[in-house]
């Protein structure tokens, strides 16, 4: 408690002023004005031009329609000569996320019955010992009856109640049957929002007429504002191999990007298209590739008994993702810039002081011009009338 008392005496009634010391040194008169000259290069190059900051900022609001247009043929045992148009190959609707079918696996004419399972480790059998009756599999087509039936002349599986003839999705056609979307389009319509500035803006600029709408096509070069993008040049941008990813499908980024210099006039606040594929190409990419899904259309037949079509589709789904923000001038943002960049001023001094202060060669003279102590006048004076 003893050593504390004056520790707590002179944190008590001690104070630090600043002074100031002209000291006469290239180095670190040098060092000064170098860190300065930093300083003073990251607020004016990074803060104020790179990050703009005497703006205020905002983020984008954004709505997306999509229209594809394009018309494919095929021709097969199964389903003979048949034109596929936008109805059928894309699913379900259009809008931020779109799927575009290029192949297929059609089961045609199934109906609620009793057939033989697909074969595989789990359904093949010998005897109807082999089928537990009732037992489902998540991975199977319907529930077993208990009866071991064959599938073909060579394997017998379980027979089971679902729709009827089961699915056979181990052959995947190759080439892929619409392998003609390759040549289809897609119309991205984007309404952008900047809602702190009330800026709307929209991907079909002022200057587009309904004639060259109809007939550009997307081109970084040629036509880098058009809307209208062939789905095989996005893939080719991507880095991507239309035909190949067409057999098993795939996912495919649009992005949209409105960066906007609201201070500028509107004409210059414009759209930037760049595309990636997202699903998975890795080391692993051969363990379920692709991108697929089932779906099934529904009839009745001359006798009311309902059947339907099952596709399961192969395609690419493109995901269409709008990146922006916009920046206009304000007083509030630019004078607190301005205040962090002279704070930062004190940074070059501070680095000063630690360097004479304890790293030169005169460090312990430089510290007695640095430092001064005072004792309080009126108590020195009170003691000297004392010893008087």
């Amino acid at each position: 408690m003893a050593r504390c008392g004056p520790a707590l005496a002179a944190f008590l009634f001690e104070y630090d002023t600043p002074r100031i010391v002209l000291l006469r040194s290239r180095k670190v008169g040098l060092m000064n004005r170098g860190v300065q000259l930093l300083i003073l290069a990251y607020v004016i190059g990074w803060v104020f031009v790179w990050e703009e900051g005497y703006q205020e900022k905002d983020s984008v609001v954004s709505s997306v329609i999509t229209k594809v247009k394009g018309v494919s043929v095929t021709n097969t045992s199964d389903m003979g000569l048949r034109v596929w148009d936008a109805a059928n190959y894309v699913v379900p609707a259009q809008g931020n996320t779109l799927f575009v079918m290029t192949n297929m696996i059609v089961t045609l004419n199934q109906r609620q019955s009793t057939c033989a399972e697909f074969p595989d480790v789990k359904t093949e059998c010998n005897s109807d010992d082999d089928c537990p009756q009732g037992s489902m599999d998540v991975q199977g087509n319907g529930v077993t009856t208990g009866r071991c039936v064959p599938y073909n002349a060579h394997v017998k599986t379980c027979e089971v109640i679902g729709w009827c003839p089961v699915e056979n999705d181990t052959y995947v056609p190759r080439p892929a049957l619409l392998n003609a979307v390759e040549n289809f389009t897609i119309l991205v319509k984007n309404h952008i929002l900047y809602p702190k500035f009330n800026f709307t803006k929209r991907n079909v600029l002022p200057n587009i007429s309904d004639t060259y709408l109809k007939s550009c096509v997307y081109d970084a070069k040629t036509d880098p504002f058009c809307p209208i993008f062939r789905i095989g040049h996005i893939v080719k941008l991507a880095g991507q191999n239309f035909q190949e990813m067409a057999v098993k499908g795939g996912i495919m980024s649009i992005k949209i990007h409105w960066n906007c210099n609201l201070d500028w006039a509107s004409s210059y606040c414009l759209p930037k298209y760049s595309f990636r594929r997202l699903d998975d190409q890795g080391l692993n990419h051969t363990v379920s590739p692709g991108y697929n899904f089932r779906f099934a259309k529904y009839y009745q037949d001359a006798n009311g008994t309902e059947i339907r079509t099952l596709i399961k589709a192969y395609g690419i789904r493109f995901d269409i993702l709008v990146f922006g923000k916009a920046g206009k001038f304000d007083i509030i943002p630019t004078m607190i810039n301005i205040g962090s960049g002279l704070a930062l001023f004190g940074v070059a001094t501070v680095l000063c002081d630690i360097i004479v202060l304890y790293f030169m060669k005169k460090r312990f003279y430089y510290r007695e011009k640095k430092f001064k102590y005072v004792e309080d006048y009126d108590q020195g004076l009170t003691e000297t009338f004392r010893t008087e």
